[in-house]
């Protein structure tokens, strides 16, 4: 049977997509994998880049966000720059369309909770499009430590610098939110609390770039569970890979970890476990199948990427940010 065939045989989600820079690129490439899908509307800001995307990826172009509001969706895509996550999907639950909203859903806690409460009282989808832990390594990964387990986690380290982002990239604008905290922290405070459990207390340094943003951070921060130590950056080249460390064993996810498709479990009896998982069509496929799966049970949130989840982990970055001193306008 064909993806096709599938397809018509579960309820078909329709999608309209706001914003079409790289991520929503690479979103359409794992649309195209999940079946019972289909990309119905797109619109972006920068108007010139509309008729380009729906040549390439179908679906009609847009003129304005209300005639993608008003078209035959199901669910909008957010997928412009971190300033405007809140608007967009404010004005697309309010139009009654289930929200898949790309990361940081929002500048600040304040904020997120202001969305959250439009979806609970439309009685909506939302989820913030954190895509690790739909990977089939994480999965994988975790399954396998109900059986061989590295006991109680206690310390987790993890980090990644850039440093052959071209200076005109929207992560070094102030204005859209960007800086290192934002753009890839927010991936390491998902680690954290999936591992270690709330956060009690953050310690942050940060070194700030001409343009306003931070283009190097550390934050280390104590959790219900444990430890974490993380860094992250513009400037600097680094690693990206992760550690998790139990009481028995210790976990290694490889480069790039946040894309997890290695692992490595050592443990203190000196038997070593690899996990070779690799990933298909970019992986935002897992996410999007999970989001689609969850429309189709008439959910209204995520038990992966709650909307606890989501508060969690702005909340850590709000703290540290505080803690350097990086302010945005929507604070």
């Amino acid at each position: 049977m064909t993806i096709n065939e599938i397809s018509f045989k579960i309820q078909m989600i329709k999608w309209g997509i706001i914003g079409c820079g790289r991520i929503a690129h690479r979103f359409v490439q794992g649309l195209r994998e999940v079946p019972g899908t289909e990309l119905v509307s797109v619109w972006s800001r920068r108007a010139e880049t509309v008729t380009s995307f729906v040549e390439q990826y179908g679906g009609a172009a847009c003129a304005s966000v209300e005639e993608l509001l008003l078209s035959d969706i199901d669910v909008v895509y957010i997928a412009t720059l971190p300033d405007s996550h809140a608007l967009y999907s404010i004005l697309a639950l309010n139009a009654g369309k289930h929200v898949l909203c790309e990361k940081p859903a929002a500048t600040n806690l304040t904020i997120l909770n202001s969305i959250l409460e439009v979806a609970q009282d439309k009685n909506l989808l939302f989820m913030e499009g954190m895509k690790p832990p739909f990977f089939p390594l994480y999965a994988k990964l975790k399954e396998y430590l109900l059986i061989d387990p590295i006991g109680p986690v206690g310390y987790v380290r993890a980090g990644s610098s850039v440093a052959d982002i071209s200076k005109d990239h929207p992560n070094f604008s102030h204005e859209l939110i960007g800086g290192s905290l934002m753009q890839i922290g927010i991936y390491e405070a998902f680690l954290a609390i999936d591992w270690l459990g709330a956060t009690k207390q953050v310690q942050t340094m940060g070194r700030f770039g001409e343009t306003g943003i931070d283009m190097f951070s550390i934050f280390q921060t104590e959790h219900d569970n444990g430890y974490g130590q993380f860094y992250c950056g513009f400037d600097l080249h680094g690693k990206g890979d992760a550690l998790i460390c139990g009481t028995i064993g210790h976990i290694t996810i490889h480069k790039n970890w946040w894309n997890p498709a290695k692992a490595t479990i050592n443990y203190l009896d000196g038997h070593i476990v690899e996990i070779d998982e690799p990933f298909t069509a970019g992986g935002l496929n897992y996410e999007i199948a999970h989001f689609c799966e969850l429309i189709r049970q008439n959910k209204s949130e995520s038990p992966v990427i709650s909307h606890d989840m989501s508060r969690k982990m702005i909340a850590m970055l709000d703290e540290a940010r505080v803690q350097i001193g990086l302010k945005f306008d929507q604070d």
